[in-house]
């Protein structure tokens, strides 16, 4: 999917979108947890709930699966039929939305109380399903014929979701009160800016001095993650909470990406080592809170550990592939 860029456009006047401090190394501190599905070569840490709960996907020995880590134990998740299969959030409740793909192509699906449901935008080509809230409202994107699109699923109902003049759009997360992240492009191959919507209108996101940003997860209290490429084209994640933003970098990566972000402040993405090999990870505010028990006990033994610093890293931001 190629990317690109336009002016930034601040199109609501918002504090968390134009007040945005310069950046910060030294807002708040992380340890981080290295997530590994048993016996997996690739792991991606793409969603957690205020509970703890983390769902990705996976590799091991062919196409992508999904998982579910909750108290230290992870559960594969396939839908029935499908060639791979990948989840990318999950809400309180429980529910995880995610893609599979199969002899039709690629779809979005929903899994609540153990039962699977298809998401097709009418008229797509295909749909991807990137994020739920806590009163079961979806985002994602889809493919026409006059490109990518993102969308919000109501219930049943389907609402089309396009930043103003933009090439391509990509709804990536979505919280409690119904503000929607995610990222836009126009013409420029590979540069990107996030956006937040927020009651019918829409702020740019940009990491201060990048030239490229993707924003992926949005807490209930407004606080945003994603990924930006620096000046020297290495990608980085990111925190922006109280209008400053934090580097995400776990130890040791050639890159990292934040994908998202519960209301405890946890952070769960996907970083890649020097080998190259890709892992999910666990980033937890330091001092550690209480609400980290929710986890489980199991989590930290399961688990590596490791302290936060500043890495560089290849370049690479981009929605999950």
């Amino acid at each position: 999917m190629q990317r690109a860029c336009v002016p930034r456009i601040a199109l609501l006047a918002l504090a968390v979108a134009l007040a945005f401090g310069s950046h910060s190394v030294f807002a708040t501190q992380y340890s981080f947890l290295t997530i590994d599905y048993p016996g997996a070569v690739t792991t991606k840490a793409f969603g957690i709930n205020a509970a703890g709960q983390i769902v990705g996907g996976f590799i091991d020995t062919g196409a992508w699966r999904g998982f579910l880590l909750s108290g230290g134990s992870f559960a594969p998740i396939q839908v029935p039929g499908s060639d791979s299969t990948r989840a990318f959030a999950i809400n309180l409740a429980g529910q995880i939305v995610g893609e599979f793909t199969d002899g039709t192509g690629r779809h979005g699906f929903q899994l609540s109380a153990g039962s699977y449901t298809t998401i097709q935008v009418p008229g797509s080509s295909s749909t991807r399903a990137f994020g739920i809230n806590t009163a079961g409202q979806i985002v994602g994107n889809f493919r026409d014929g006059a490109g990518t699109h993102g969308f919000l699923l109501n219930g049943s109902a389907f609402s089309t979701i396009d930043f103003p003049a933009s090439s391509l759009t990509d709804a990536l997360g979505i919280n409690a009160s119904g503000q929607i992240v995610g990222d836009y492009s126009t013409t420029v191959p590979d540069i990107f800016h996030g956006f937040l919507a927020s009651g019918g209108s829409f702020a740019t996101v940009d990491v201060p001095g990048a030239p490229s940003t993707e924003v992926f997860g949005i807490n209930t209290a407004g606080e945003i993650v994603g990924a930006f490429l620096d000046a020297t084209g290495d990608t980085h994640g990111f925190v922006l909470s109280g209008g400053e933003f934090t580097t995400i970098d776990v130890p040791g990566s050639v890159f990292t990406d934040a994908l998202a972000i519960n209301d405890s402040g946890h952070i769960v993405g996907l970083f890649a080592d020097a080998a190259g090999a890709e892992h999910g990870f666990l980033a937890i505010p330091v001092p550690e809170p209480s609400t980290y028990l929710l986890i489980g006990s199991g989590l930290a033994g399961l688990l590596g550990y490791g302290w936060r610093k500043r890495r560089s890293s290849a370049a690479r931001a981009r929605i999950p592939d």
